[in-house]
């Protein structure tokens, strides 16, 4: 009764003042019942999960990427019937009264998806659930013109997987499959030896591949410029291919997953009348094709 009491008084400091006489369903885990899961892909995915009897769960996570990135989804059994808006707070404990709640955003509910917010307001969430605060969803339910829905998030046993989670996220990698997925390595005049740029690419390539399993396919194609004998720039080229593939391999990476060709002096980017044009015309193409999610 006296949470029944409190949430409609959060209701009602809201302007919820209409919906105080609708029946309200709320869906909490318990205590005994709050249990958090960490699930992670090497370094190319954090996921904290959070599940909600009877309602489904909410899921923070995080990718592999330049920037950095925060997610929260509100997985639901039974997605949005229509479009509507749901107020998002931070609500106190029952063991804090007069703890006033916060409100940290409005969320925007789509039909047929579930609920989703992005960066500031997620790691909101996170911060809140770290100070014992339960981040809870209000909305009117989509099925029934009678009901209102309130969907909290409870705090307990949240912190020894919170900390597994931030460790997680911090050995993200900086990079993702899109940023690499056509990447083009520059060499040295006549060597098989790349750039020093080109070579702290390879490494950072190298490293992704060994930790992304649903990668198909390598596809290395070596070139050279026109400077010196046609076959030679074959062979130079097919050399620059077949060197790449070897530090793939000797990364870790399954050679089946590699295929090499060269071209030679084929299909130039830019002119061999001058050193700049030759420069970029001496390179090998790393192309990436990922299993379809």
């Amino acid at each position: 009764m006296i949470g029944r009491i409190a949430q409609l008084a959060t209701m009602l400091s809201l302007g919820y003042i209409g919906q105080v006489m609708a029946d309200v369903r709320h869906y909490q885990a318990s205590l005994d019942d709050s249990k958090w899961v960490n699930q992670q892909n090497a370094r190319l995915s954090c996921r904290l999960e959070h599940s909600i009897p009877r309602y489904g769960k909410v899921v923070f996570s995080s990718v592999a990427s330049r920037a950095t990135n925060m997610t929260v989804n509100l997985d639901m059994l039974r997605t949005p019937h229509g479009y509507d808006i749901a107020k998002v707070l931070s609500v106190p404990p029952s063991h804090r009264p007069g703890t006033p709640s916060r409100e940290i955003i409005d969320m925007q509910l789509l039909q047929q998806f579930d609920g989703e917010l992005i960066d500031k307001p997620a790691w909101t969430m996170l911060s809140e659930l770290e100070k014992g605060m339960s981040p809870t969803f209000y909305y009117k339910d989509w099925y029934s013109d009678f009901d209102h829905i309130t969907v909290g998030i409870n705090a307990a046993n949240f912190h020894q997987a919170y900390e597994s989670f931030l460790t997680c996220v911090d050995n993200l990698l900086p990079f993702n499959f899109d940023d690499i997925s056509l990447t083009v390595l520059t060499y040295q005049s006549n060597k098989a030896e790349l750039t020093k740029n080109s070579k702290k690419r390879l490494a950072m390539i190298a490293e992704y591949l060994k930790q992304d399993a649903e990668l198909d396919l390598v596809l290395l194609d070596g070139f050279s410029d026109s400077y010196g004998g046609r076959w030679h720039n074959e062979q130079l080229a097919k050399q620059r291919a077949e060197n790449i593939r070897s530090f793939f391999t000797d990364a870790g990476v399954d050679a089946s997953r590699i295929e090499v060709d060269s071209y030679g002096e084929r299909r130039h980017i830019a002119t061999n009348q001058n050193v700049l044009g030759r420069a970029k015309n001496r390179r090998v193409v790393i192309r990436m094709e990922r299993a379809v999610q």
